[in-house]
């Protein structure tokens, strides 16, 4: 079978908190993008930015933000957890990256500790799905 991209998925503990904004994940996505060579589109939102406080999920431990960076050859995606510190991240692309570099340099950036990486390689199927 033949490799048809990886999907590097992270879990990061004691991160520091005062990064989990729109405006530090925007740019955490951007440089992230440009370390390991891929091409940004869109970047879609999930939290409670607006929302009003009476609206709030009453489980305090889910709040936090959700991304998701489109990128061309597939996609990442965070989530980060307020009260617990705590960010799982998820990289899928066709195109080669150096997994490494990813997780120090998320590392770096949240000022977290790494609790938990794995890489899975994803395959090409056939014709109509058939391998």
């Amino acid at each position: 079978m033949e490799i048809f991209g990886k999907e590097l998925i992270l879990d990061l503990h004691n991160c520091d908190t005062s990064k989990f904004t729109r405006k530090h994940i925007r740019n955490y996505f951007k440089k992230l993008c440009e370390l390991i060579d891929m091409v940004r589109e869109t970047l879609t939102w999930w939290d409670y930015y607006g929302v009003p406080k009476e609206d709030l999920p009453l489980e305090e431990h889910l709040r936090g933000i959700s991304a998701v960076q489109f990128i061309r050859t597939s996609n990442i995606t965070i989530h980060t957890l307020d009260l617990t510190g705590d960010i799982y991240l998820n990289i899928f692309s066709c195109k080669d990256y150096d997994e490494n570099k990813v997780k120090q340099f998320s590392k770096e950036w949240f000022r977290g500790k790494i609790t938990k990486s794995t890489v899975v390689d994803r395959f090409k199927g056939g014709k109509n799905g058939n391998l």
